[in-house]
């Protein structure tokens, strides 16, 4: 029979399998990390105030085997089987341990460290430093893995009793839905795949973004703003500023998809502070945002200045790597939406004008750069490569990322 953990038996589990010792005086904490659809999360503190973090899979009880928590320990393994790749410990969190038989992960808890989506709620500022780093890192694992070959066969390895891995692509849209789906969403959120499955562009471009998906480095494929950690001293440090956590779902991928995924995170703080009105169209709305694009487009812009700046490799190798980033920020954009229906259960108009702007990403993602970046493609690859390019013509506003004529009732 497999363990179930819980506050009760977590000490005596720990303890079992090495992780701490009798004399250690370790207790259970109440407060716990949030814990999500997948996960059930217990925060233990040893004696010497050293926290664990121990994570075990939901689906324990269930005949399933998602194997993500191994893709976590094999990306762990992977830094201590090539000391080479050391540089990229320094921003992620140290696993402990891992359990496949009960689907347990004991990571260590960075206390120092707060989650980027709750450190921009409380402080409502978008520090330039702090993009910067985040850019910074996320080039560091690119940068490093690039074409590696030893790198990737290793994360082909499989978990014991399967068969050799086959990565996964995840530039996919959403799926059709069938009857089974009523009764399971909120009724609003029919208007969504609705909408979705007339839009005969944007599902052609979600197909090509995945027919010419390509593979070349180790990506994290998650992240999100709450699976970055920004240190409480991130004013007082030159380094380690921001922490990447949660590689569950890591594997050899595209670049552009984590650049876009991080981005869509940010793009997402300004539409959901829109203010939505029947009466208002949906260009008022954009310009009508609690949260403006213009307060977080610095850092926007940082993220991809940094990144470019570390990485320019990236740009030889993909031509057209902005605007496929621009594309999979849309996707992402899309898949934000499908997961608050799937896991909260919550649609509303703010959501259809997300929906609306993702697929002026996804389907003009030419014109949408000046949009997001608040600056032009040249401009950008011209800083980042320090070339001189020909200067584009100048713009008199902003293009807007939207189609006119499909304006969303309501929004």
């Amino acid at each position: 029979m497999l363990l179930s953990l819980s506050s009760q038996n977590v000490i005596q589990y720990l303890q079992k399998v090495g992780l701490r010792s009798a004399e250690d005086g370790a207790k259970y904490e109440s407060k716990l990390p949030e814990n999500n659809r997948k996960n059930h999360n217990l925060l233990v503190t040893l004696a010497n105030n050293h926290k664990l973090l121990v994570k075990q899979e939901q689906h324990i009880n269930l005949d399933i085997s998602h194997h993500e928590f191994f893709k976590e320990w094999l990306f762990h393994q992977l830094l201590q089987q090539f000391p080479i790749l050391g540089n990229i410990s320094e921003i992620t969190s140290l696993v402990l341990n891992f359990d496949q038989e009960n689907s347990i992960l004991v990571r260590s808890y960075l206390s120092e460290y707060t989650e980027l989506e709750t450190f921009y709620q409380n402080n409502g500022i978008f520090p330039i430093e702090i993009a910067i780093s985040i850019g910074n890192a996320l080039a560091g694992l690119h940068r490093t893995t690039f074409q590696q070959r030893e790198y990737r066969d290793f994360m082909a390895t499989a978990p014991q009793g399967q068969f050799r891995y086959n990565f996964y692509n995840p530039a996919q849209g959403i799926s059709s839905i069938s009857p089974e789906i009523f009764g399971t969403i909120p009724t609003e959120a029919l208007k969504f795949h609705a909408l979705y499955q007339c839009y005969e562009s944007l599902e052609s471009a979600i197909a090509d973004l995945a027919y010419e998906w390509n593979p070349c480095c180790l990506t994290h494929n998650d992240l999100q703003l709450n699976n970055i950690l920004v240190h409480s001293r991130w004013e007082q440090l030159d380094n380690c500023l921001v922490r990447l956590i949660d590689w569950e779902t890591c594997t050899w991928g595209d670049p552009a998809f984590d650049l876009g995924t991080i981005l869509a995170s940010y793009v997402k703080i300004w539409l959901s502070s829109l203010i939505v009105d029947p009466t208002l169209e949906l260009e008022e709305s954009l310009h009508l945002a609690m949260i403006p694009l213009e307060t977080i487009q610095p850092s926007i812009l940082a993220i991809l200045r940094s990144y470019l700046h570390g990485f320019p490799m990236i740009l030889d190798y993909n031509q057209n790597f902005l605007v496929r980033v621009i594309q999979f920020t849309g996707l992402a954009l899309i898949h934000q939406i499908q997961e608050m229906i799937d896991n909260r259960k919550y649609f509303d108009n703010t959501n259809l004008c997300m929906l609306e702007v993702a697929k002026s990403l996804l389907t003009m993602p030419e014109q949408a750069v000046l949009t997001i970046f608040g600056a032009s493609e040249t401009e950008i690859l011209q800083s980042a490569t320090g070339k001189k390019l020909p200067k584009p013509a100048k713009e008199t506003q902003l293009v807007r990322i939207y189609y006119e004529k499909t304006r969303l009732r309501g929004c």
